[in-house]
């Protein structure tokens, strides 16, 4: 066989298109490669986790299983219980006052802050969701509430911003340069079809999945454990029953052949049979009645099996809650783990739980709150930047390594004690604010050093011996 050359190889490849060569940067020539086709999305493989059949299996996960109840709840009740603060822009007066008027905007709405945080954690169990946003003058009282105003300046802010809701999705909508414009939906009780643009809305996902609008849900991992523990709990309480009432076992009376297909008494006769064995329970109503002739005993086996469910069951509990980093949450019901380990595990949620929280500050300041500033920009004419949403901490600072930190930083010489360091120290410890230009009480250093007469002074400076000295001049602060 002849061998070929390198510039045979070479030639012997397609001849690329001419766009690699003559191309245009602001041009789009790829594409994600999401499935899509008229605003359905098909790119989950599993059909019980696709569509709306995946939101029903999402929405059974999250409300019957116990184990991802509590991390569904352990999760929302950190998160309600963080901060929003709200910061300027920039250092203008007109800046401080926009972002006043976000927060303002946050504690007037119809659907309170809290409830409307709940409403979003659902993208979590679903990997997004969709918000309206509903506006409304500020003037005041009205006779409709979810229109009235703690304030009455008649600038625009939010009415509310309610969810819309996964079952309801009919399809996503896109233009024609496959952008994302807006979400149609099919609610009760009509189920028209209602379409929400998306310069109206706010979409939280939990992460981008090829440009996908639908993100992934944080249960998607866990749901092959939640499959066969549901199923093995099933087995498991079969067993049960049959445990109790043992395996019921029929004979009839001599002479009677039930297989005998010919006879319509025997047919009737075994359906009969079949029907007893099939619906034996401890109930209340237990109870058998027999013609005469006929058998019924209950076998019962043994208590050990090949298999401990329990155990079975345990291990997929275990699989779910380590998808999401929560298995702390079972720490020690199996009389295992340290506090150690509890402690760097809860720590390690936390942080992971933070990620969700900039996720939902990202979307209100890249969507919401220059939307609702535009709206008002007659009035905000000049701010330098927007106001930008942050928030607080999930785990809470130590506040005795906070307090020995703080104090050895400050006794090196590192950090100088100032009002910043006062602010956060107050913060940490849960005190009030400090209040400007107010008059304090002396420490007990100040009193004791005013308090010290002048002949004081002078038989004090009289000690020749150093080391008295020293203690002296001590107790004249007022230290130890």
């Amino acid at each position: 066989m002849e061998r070929k050359n390198k510039s045979d190889l070479i030639n012997s490849n397609p001849q690329p298109p001419e766009v690699v060569r003559r191309y245009n940067n602001f041009d789009q020539y790829g594409r994600t490669g999401v499935k899509k086709y008229a605003g359905v999305f098909y790119e989950e493989f599993i059909d019980d986790l696709s569509g709306r059949k995946g939101i029903e299996t999402y929405r059974e996960m999250s409300m019957n299983d116990d184990v991802i109840g509590s991390i569904l709840f352990a999760i929302e009740m950190l998160i309600r219980q963080v901060d929003w603060p709200v910061n300027p822009g920039g250092n203008t007066e007109t800046d401080q006052k926009a972002a006043d008027f976000v927060k303002e905007c946050m504690d007037d709405m119809a659907i309170n802050w809290q409830d409307t945080i709940s409403d979003i954690l659902s993208f979590m169990v679903y990997g997004w969701s969709y918000h309206e946003i509903c506006y409304k003058i500020r003037n005041g009282k009205q006779k409709r509430n979810s229109l009235s105003s703690k304030y009455d300046d008649g600038l625009i802010g939010w009415q509310k911003l309610p969810i819309r809701s996964q079952d309801t999705l009919y399809r996503w909508e896109y233009d024609e340069y496959d952008e994302l414009v807006g979400m149609s939906q099919m609610a009760p009780p009509d189920y028209h079809v209602l379409t929400i643009p998306y310069e109206k809305s706010l979409h939280f996902m939990t992460k981008n999945v090829k440009g996908s609008p639908e993100g992934r849900s944080i249960l998607r991992s866990a749901y092959r454990s939640w499959y066969f523990k549901k199923r093995f709990q099933e087995i498991e309480g079969i067993g049960v029953e049959r445990d109790l009432a043992g395996l019921p076992f029929i004979q009839a009376p001599d002479g009677a052949n039930l297989w005998d297909t010919d006879d319509p008494e025997m047919i009737a006769a075994l359906n009969v049979a079949e029907t007893l064995v099939q619906n034996i329970r401890r109930d209340e109503k237990e109870g058998i009645v027999l013609p005469f002739g006929w058998e019924l005993k209950l076998l019962t086996g043994g208590s050990a099996r090949q298999f401990e469910i329990g155990t079975i069951i345990e291990r997929y509990d275990n699989r779910m809650a380590s998808t999401v980093m929560a298995d702390f949450i079972l720490l020690g019901q199996q009389s295992v783990g340290s506090f150690a380990l509890a402690d760097s595990k809860t720590k390690l949620f936390a942080k992971a739980i933070s990620t969700y929280l900039d996720i939902i500050c990202n979307v209100f300041n890249s969507q919401g709150i220059p939307r609702l500033i535009d709206l008002n920009a007659e009035y905000f004419n000049g701010i330098t930047d927007y106001p930008v949403l942050d928030h607080g901490d999930i785990d809470k600072k130590d506040v005795k390594e906070f307090i020995e930190a703080l104090e050895k930083v400050v006794g090196m010489g590192i950090i100088t004690p100032d009002e910043g360091i006062e602010n956060v120290v107050r913060d940490t410890l849960g005190l009030p604010e400090r209040i400007e230009e107010a008059e304090y009480p002396e420490t007990t250093e100040t009193a004791n050093s005013n308090n010290v007469k002048p002949e004081a002074h002078k038989q004090e400076t009289d000690v020749t011996d150093e080391e008295q000295a020293r203690e002296l001049a001590k107790s004249i602060l007022g230290r130890k």
